[in-house]
């Protein structure tokens, strides 16, 4: 006898193909993972740049190769940059999805060192304590912003005391803070980058000599 063949199952009845599978752009924990950087938006245009979402992050987060934050989209983000890289604002991350993330520094506490503008007979002497500040914050391996007209270093009264001590101003500010690089690390990257080259065989004929002999009666 011969039993009756069985219906073929409807095709809406078949089990579903297993999807193909996918690349997971996120660390294992949800966070998008970044690793890599494009100093100051290298390559990409303004317009571009502008559009894209944002992260703030203070000196002591830029300076780690490593470190989790959320951009102003709300994203979770894992970074894992090559060690030694030091993160500056301007620059750009870039997802592992392809998603730019532009770097803001954030402001944060810091000390504005200027001139005093009662000590000095002229605009260079004044310069020079700037410079002299720079040079006993280096003996310190402090990190340094450095600018025309003023320094920048993270809080520390002692330190403050000691700049009052040499006739500088000191003043507490929220501001971001974006130290200077090493000069054999990260070479470009000090906050600022130039493509160009600079040659340094021409001579320098002049000398600075400044003579500080007159008295510093005054107080900060």
């Amino acid at each position: 006898m011969r039993l009756p063949s069985r219906p073929l199952a409807p095709r809406s009845a078949l089990p579903a193909e297993d999807p193909a599978p996918t690349s997971n752009p996120t660390d294992g924990s949800g966070r998008l993972t970044v690793s890599r950087l494009l100093p100051q938006g290298l390559g990409l245009a303004a317009a571009i740049v502008k559009r894209a979402a944002s992260v703030e992050l203070d000196w002591d987060v830029r300076q780690k190769s490593r470190f989790a934050a959320t951009d102003s989209q709300g994203r979770a983000l894992g970074i894992f940059l090559p060690r030694g890289t030091v993160v500056r604002g301007g620059d750009v991350l870039v997802a592992e999805d392809g998603s730019l993330i532009r770097v803001i520094a954030a402001p944060q506490a810091v000390l504005v060192i200027t001139p005093c503008a009662e000590h000095g007979h002229a605009p260079i002497d004044r310069n020079f304590d700037l410079v002299r500040a720079a040079y006993h914050l280096g003996n310190r391996h402090v990190p340094i912003e450095l600018k025309p007209d003023h320094l920048k270093i993270e809080p520390d009264h002692v330190l403050a005391e000691m700049l009052r001590a040499m006739h500088l101003t000191v003043t507490e500010a929220q501001d971001a803070f974006e130290p200077e690089g090493g000069a054999y690390g990260q070479a470009g990257h000090g906050g600022h980058g130039h493509g160009h080259h600079h040659d340094h065989d021409h001579p320098h004929g002049h000398e600075h000599e400044h003579a500080h002999g007159h008295p510093h009666g005054h107080a900060h």
